[in-house]
């Protein structure tokens, strides 16, 4: 699967602070669910949300997928995971990899 702007951005921010999640991380094995990054050793899971300024209705930000996606966090984090949710704009200006450090650096 292709990374979006946003994900392979955030991969970027990832390896300038010497980062290393897993990306496309399946973290349900029965229904095969998958978080854009994970930290593992930190069960911390980070999506990246595309297409929240489209203006419209599609995918993940129609209702039926609003409720995929809940059903999917719910789950991770019945699993024991942490999970932080960024837009594209939030990975563009620097909060995003700002933030993960400091929750990884509240884990640890």
């Amino acid at each position: 699967m292709h990374p979006s702007e946003g994900e392979a951005l955030f991969a970027l921010h990832c390896r300038a602070e010497k980062l290393s999640p897993v990306s496309e991380y399946q973290f349900d094995p029965d229904r095969k669910w998958r978080a854009d990054f994970c930290f593992l050793a930190e069960k911390l899971l980070v999506e990246i949300e595309g297409g929240v300024w489209l203006g419209k209705a599609g995918g993940h930000t129609s209702g039926k997928g609003m409720e995929s996606n809940m059903e999917k966090y719910n789950q991770a984090t019945v699993l024991g995971f942490k999970l932080l949710r960024f837009s594209t704009q939030t990975v563009k200006s620097g909060k995003a990899i700002e933030i993960v450090k400091l929750v990884l650096a509240d884990i640890k």
